[in-house]
């Protein structure tokens, strides 16, 4: 995680309540306005159940007390405001005790369509929704207990299987593949990206692949950029599967096979 932040987080009250200004509600509910209508047809099945559960309002940002309300009856997760950023040591034991960590400020007018450190949008419309299935929410409270006891260099590859899952994966229904990454879904540009087929571009076309695990955690990724490959699982079964693994097995036979080579430009020396 980034050591500065150009974001402050607010507090909220005693009763967990936070007054966010107008300003910040207009943000909301401009990303909420232009996200919502393209995720029919593009989001997974499971994404849009937890959706309508949530009942997220669009005029204002929600408060976190009624998102929890929601997701401890669905799956016994709550979510718990933090700073902008925290260490990689708190995100671990937050995930590990069924909290979901939720920065609690909003992107700024000048950065709607891209922002790198993850704000109240992203955590809460792009991964909360996730949160109410509790097979998923399964596998991402294994993934906190896991990262808690790894290593620094252990994290690093099961960083890549956060970012190709959680953040970026896809996933095959009846009606062809949907996305299931918050990263994805809370991003207007990568949501109509990844499942355009073929791409008008054909140099930039992205590529579905199927998931295996040694394969995820083996592929490099930029974290600025749309995603070069998305990894596509048959269904939420097979993160829940991965939960049951001893993943950091999986993690040590990856790190003597080394990392596969990137399918990205490496980042220009400013």
């Amino acid at each position: 995680m980034k050591s500065a932040s150009t974001y402050r987080a607010r507090q909220p009250d005693r009763h967990g309540l936070i007054d966010y200004p107008d300003e910040e509600n207009r943000t909301w509910q401009q990303l909420m306005e232009r996200q919502l209508p393209i995720l029919p047809g593009r989001a997974c099945p499971e994404y849009l159940d937890g959706l309508e559960r949530l009942q997220l309002p669009v005029d204002r940002i929600p408060q976190l007390p009624e998102v929890n309300r929601v997701l401890e009856r669905c799956s016994g997760w709550q979510v718990s405001p933090v700073p902008a950023l925290i260490s990689f040591d708190k995100f671990f034991e937050l995930l590990a005790n069924q909290r979901f960590p939720v920065a609690t400020f909003i992107r700024r007018a000048d950065e709607i369509d891209y922002l790198q450190e993850p704000d109240i949008y992203h955590e809460i419309f792009g991964h909360c929704p996730m949160l109410t299935h509790p097979r998923f929410a399964e596998f991402t409270q294994t993934y906190g207990r896991l990262g808690a006891k790894a290593n620094p260099q252990q994290r690093a590859f099961l960083a890549r299987l956060y970012w190709l899952t959680v953040e970026f994966g896809l996933i095959r229904t009846d009606d062809g593949i949907r996305i299931y990454g918050g990263g994805i879904l809370s991003s207007h540009a990568e949501t109509l990206y990844c499942l355009e087929q073929p791409h008008p571009d054909p140099e930039a076309r992205p590529i579905h692949q199927d998931f295996d695990l040694q394969t995820v955690l083996r592929t490099p990724y930029r974290i600025d950029i749309l995603q070069p490959i998305y990894f596509v699982i048959n269904n939420l079964d097979t993160l829940w599967q991965l939960a049951r693994r001893n993943l950091l097995d999986d993690v040590a036979k990856a790190q003597q096979r080394g990392l596969l080579a990137p399918l990205f430009e490496p980042v220009k020396a400013s």
